[in-house]
């Protein structure tokens, strides 16, 4: 028995035939789909390419190309590794970065002493991935919020061993890299491409390689035929970190120098390379050879824009509209909820020119939201009512009340460490107050889509926008806050109904949606702007922020306020309870009568607008706006909730456990802000946090 259970593991997709499956040339194409779409695009574009040029392009202008690709081809192999198996790596553009940066410390020397670096930073990779696997596999964490987390911690220490671009690498390492492969014909990127690619034929050929497929598939039916699942998803993550290392690395020798920052603007290209390449996200299909196609076919549409004369502004406005295209194609089916949005929307036009109602073919629906909930009497409960309530809702204040824990020991410390009359002071309490309301509104948003199940991350430039935007539009004059920002929270509803509406009507993953809603703010609002913001915050916002109201500033004394409107709205209404509802099981809502689609755009037009008005605020609170000023704020965004007891998978969180969360980080900040630790450190921090978090507060059944 133990034999055939050995053997007995699922191969790649290339060897599976399903039932009902055709077979012949139609099952040959079907299977390739991805890789053939691939190539037919490079084919289309090069095509294009070759006709705008205004010179020939030869063999200088393709080799040039291939070098430009191989970084990103690099690091969306390892991405295009993790995927297949049905998982997500955010930190891939962090251990790029990592590795950019120590190679220019420790490739140095001799030709050995150059290898051994080399060596030494690839296993330095694989070692980062191998952490990530272990949690995700040991643990049973979602991948997302591993690997974010493990992102701003590797951020953070990069920070902290170079700061900004400099250093140098070895000559012999250099050279190599930028060297040919064939003498003024190929370059050595090639050769580069060629190993990698012989590297991932050669790991599907064993039985990792069938592995990786088979965890991608159904890991339920691979671990009962025997396969050892947590090794192989280890594994898995530490190839994927070789991978992106060696990009790390290809990016050193090619520019000479390293860079802290290099890797960041490389993750939504990254994604769009691997779904443009033909692997589908959830796993089991798809390939290696594939996205470095689409990597290649990337760069030439950079070229295009440049050819055209078009700025480089909108570079991430084409990735971010490739990505939904290309993951939008490879799900269109009969059963993918495109289709049936299609065919509802048709028999809803078809029904309105008749004169009659269009019904949608779904389950029964039951309405309760009219229905008040039954009072659930408990005999049981003795006392005061502050012991009865606890009693009443023990089940999740076991979850929040850590937070608070945590929060107050921040002060005790942070007394300890400044003086007990700094806790007492109104300066202190209302800078602390003023800025744990920007924490506390982004985790109503982010909260209420976290609940369902879901992930924000068009956050980051949606704040950036939304400051970049009052600034610009008022220029510091008051009367025109009038005008500007109804406008601007009209954006953020706006970006979140684009959100909603590709998670619920397109059907694609919240990640993809989000990710590719960031990457068209950024181009948005570099267009806007023209890569320098203007103006400045209009004084009556800056002083609801900054100005003073007896000890505290207006904003201060909004938390309350705003702590009371989101309990209601998160748990004394018919969308709270949607809320909750989806994210114990859509299914089960759907039956019950819950409005999944509607209530889930809701959730992300409302993440939507607490980003814009997130931004709104930091832009007074600064009285500027600036690039990249959102993009602290996505993993604190992230963290409040999941410290404050939520499930990163849905169903399970309270707010009063979010504004915890807020609490408890703002206090952290505080205390850091006023030491000698590099604001790098608050990132390691964070993440520690979430990490921490996740495994503390985890669902330990599932």
């Amino acid at each position: 028995m133990k034999t055939i259970a050995n053997h007995a593991v699922a191969a790649p997709e290339r060897d599976l035939v399903r039932p009902g499956a055709s077979r012949g040339l139609a099952a040959q194409l079907d299977r390739h789909r991805g890789l053939i779409i691939a190539i037919f695009a490079l084919v289309a574009i090069t095509t294009t390419w070759v006709a705008l040029s205004a010179t020939p392009v030869g063999l200088y202008d393709i080799g040039s190309v291939i070098s430009s690709a191989t970084t990103l081809a690099l690091v969306a192999i390892g991405q295009t590794i993790v995927i297949l198996t049905g998982g997500f790596d955010l930190s891939a553009s962090a251990v790029l970065s990592l590795a950019n940066v120590l190679a220019v410390h420790f490739v140095q020397g001799s030709p050995i002493e150059q290898l051994g670096g080399v060596a030494l930073i690839v296993a330095i990779g694989a070692g980062v991935g191998l952490v990530n696997g272990a949690l995700i596999a040991w643990f049973r964490l979602q991948s997302i919020v591993v690997t974010l987390a493990t992102m701003f911690m590797l951020q953070g220490l990069t920070l902290l061993i170079q700061d900004k671009p400099g250093g140098s690498v070895g000559d012999m390492f250099a050279n190599f890299v930028t060297g040919d492969l064939i003498p003024n014909k190929l370059p050595i990127s090639a050769g580069i491409l060629i190993v990698a690619l012989l590297a991932w034929w050669l790991i599907r050929q064993t039985r990792f390689g069938m592995a990786i497929y088979a965890l991608g598939s159904d890991p339920d039916s691979a671990h009962a035929n025997g396969m050892p699942v947590t090794r192989y998803r280890i594994a898995t993550y530490a190839v994927a970190g070789a991978f992106y290392a060696l990009a790390g690395l290809y990016v050193a020798g090619q520019t000479g120098s390293a860079d802290p920052l290099v890797g960041r603007p490389l993750l939504l290209s990254m994604f769009t390379a691997v779904v443009l390449g033909g692997t589908r996200l959830g796993g089991g299909r798809g390939g290696c050879v594939g996205t470095v196609f689409a990597a290649m076919t990337l760069m030439i549409t950079v070229n295009i824009l440049l050819v055209l004369n078009v700025s480089a502004f909108y570079t991430t406005i084409a990735e971010a509209t490739i990505l939904i295209l290309a993951v939008l194609g490879s799900s269109i089916g009969k059963n993918s909820a495109a289709h049936h949005s299609v065919r509802y929307i048709s028999a809803c036009l078809r029904a309105w020119r008749t004169g009659t109602r269009a019904s949608r073919d779904e389950t029964r629906r039951v309405q309760f939201d009219n229905v008040a909930p039954r009072a659930i009497s408990n005999t049981e409960l003795k006392g005061n009512w502050v012991g009865n309530w606890l009693e009443q809702n023990r089940e999740w204040v076991k979850y929040i009340v850590p937070a608070y824990l945590l929060f107050v020991a921040v002060l005790v410390v942070t007394g300890f460490v400044y003086g007990p009359q700094v806790l007492i002071s109104g300066h202190f309490i209302s800078s602390m107050l003023t800025l744990t309301l920007f924490l506390a509104i982004l985790g109503l948003g982010q909260g209420a889509v976290i609940m369902t199940g879901g992930l924000d991350l068009s956050v980051p430039w949606l704040i950036t926008m939304a400051g970049v935007l009052l600034t610009g539009m008022t220029h510091g004059v008051n009367i025109d806050v009038v005008w500007a920002v109804p406008l601007v929270l009209g954006s953020g509803l706006l970006v979140g109904l684009f959100n909603g509406v590709g998670v619920v009507v397109l059907g694609l993953p919240p990640i993809v949606v989000t990710l590719a809603a960031n990457g068209l703010l950024q181009g948005i609002t570099l267009i806007y702007c023209n890569g320098s913001p203007q103006g400045w915050a209009p004084p009556v916002l800056s002083s609801f922020t900054n100005g003073q109201l007896g000890p505290l500033s207006p904003a201060a004394w909004c938390v309350p306020l705003f702590l009371v409107f989101a309990l209601l709205m998160l748990h004394r209404t018919p969308f709270g309870r949607r809320v909750h509802a989806i994210g114990n099981s859509q299914v089960a809502a759907k039956l019950a009568g819950v409005r999944v689609g509607a209530t889930l755009i809701a959730v992300y037009c409302l993440s939507g607008l607490c980003s814009s008005l997130a931004g709104l605020l930091l832009a007074a609170f600064s009285n500027q706006a600036f690039l990249g000023m959102g993009d602290p704020y996505l993993l604190p965004s992230i963290a409040i909730v999941v410290v404050g007891g939520a499930l990163i998978t849905g169903g399970r969180g309270h707010y009063l456990g979010v504004f915890g969360g807020a609490l408890l980080l703002t206090a952290l900040g505080t205390l850091l802000a006023g030491t000698t630790v590099p604001p790098a450190v608050r990132d390691i921090i964070n993440g520690l946090v979430v990490l921490a978090a996740v495994i503390t507060l985890r669902d330990k059944r599932a």
